[in-house]
């Protein structure tokens, strides 16, 4: 049997654990007895557990009495989990236990456990967006990407946000016995085989950050307010009384990204905004949002997001639905299909 363990701190995000737990348990239900997957929940911690929600969970298992060599090592986040400081037996156990298994990894924000034993360093790596800056910033051998669901890098699997460990956990039941016994278990669940897109288009819009120096505030409020000029870089440096240079050297320090691309990013945010709340045909928010026109708005959501507007409007619009599919379907390829509805409109 495959033996998977998920260890569980005390805060753990409810869905972090019972996301995983359940994909297991769908595909126990199409796998002969022999060859069914057979979990143990583990304490990372002495004491009890509560979820983040209010649930207590029973799990007698500390990793102290853990003396299983797991196949499949998991750790599940929470959102207290980044500020947490393991104990260094519990990271030597990590590390071994990570050591003998042929893979590991983390639902969320479960990754900063894996980044204090340092079995992130030199990785590919995601985890939830809201923590992916601190992730990046305190553990700087982890190469941390923000904007992917899930990530496999050798034995190591690393998944976004709560919901993400069903996504990783599918391509792992997948990896094992096959497509058709994942897709079977998330039928199941009436989930994606595959979501589109990548999870910047959950992550809220561009917004100032504490310690950013004030110019980045003004340039945002000086773009949003007219983000459906043409804006050079020498009006906007003008607008906020600032060189060009200065304007360079503090975008470079404080943004982290070249001043097109910022705005770029907030006109994309703008039209974001404009596909969630209105029904206004997508040339008129291409227009509004200062995009030359609805293709190329559609390409730069494409580049940023992996979903056109319209997929974007289809999952986010305050009165859609979204039924799950079974098939995965590029971003890339709506364009062709978007481009013939908008000539039409």
């Amino acid at each position: 049997m495959m033996k998977v363990a998920i260890v569980v701190f005390d805060g753990v995000q409810a869905l972090d654990l019972a996301g995983p737990m359940d994909v297991f348990a769908e595909a126990n239900t199409f796998l002969p007895e022999h060859l069914k997957y057979e979990v143990f929940l583990v304490r990372g911690q002495g004491g009890p557990v509560t979820c983040s929600n209010g649930m207590q969970l029973s799990i007698p298992l500390c990793y102290a009495d853990f003396d299983v060599q797991a196949d499949l090592l998991l750790i599940a986040g929470g959102p207290r989990l980044p500020d947490y400081q393991p104990r260094s037996e519990f990271l030597n156990w990590l590390k071994n236990q990570a050591r003998g298994a042929g893979r590991f990894g983390s639902v969320c924000n479960g990754a900063f456990v894996l980044a204090h034993a340092g079995l992130l360093d030199g990785k590919e790596v995601t985890t939830h967006w809201a923590d992916a800056a601190r992730l990046a910033d305190e553990f700087p051998q982890a190469h941390v990407q923000p904007d992917r669901i899930f990530m496999r890098d050798g034995r190591l699997f690393t998944s976004a946000g709560v919901t993400t460990g069903i996504d990783l956990c599918l391509s792992l039941v997948a990896e094992d016995w096959g497509h058709e016994i994942a897709v079977r278990v998330a039928k199941r669940l009436v989930v994606y085989i595959q979501r589109e897109g990548g999870q910047s288009q959950y992550s809220p819009y561009i917004g100032i950050r504490k310690g950013d120096d004030p110019i980045i505030s003004k340039v945002h409020r000086y773009v949003t307010e007219h983000i459906a000029d043409a804006l050079s870089i020498e009006q906007i440096a003008k607008a906020v009384s600032v060189s060009r240079r200065t304007f360079s050297r503090l975008f470079e320090k404080y943004a982290k990204v070249t001043p097109s691309a910022f705005v770029e990013q907030v006109r994309v945010d703008a039209a974001r905004k404009l596909l969630e709340e209105t029904d206004a045909p997508l040339k008129t928010v291409a227009f509004k949002c200062g995009f030359h026109s609805a293709t190329h708005m559609r390409i730069t959501f494409v580049r940023r997001l992996n979903v056109t507007p319209k997929q974007y409007r289809q999952r986010f619009h305050g009165g859609a639905t979204n039924q799950p599919h079974w098939t995965y379907q590029r971003a890339e390829a709506q364009v062709q299909t978007d481009d013939m509805e908008e000539e039409m409109a």
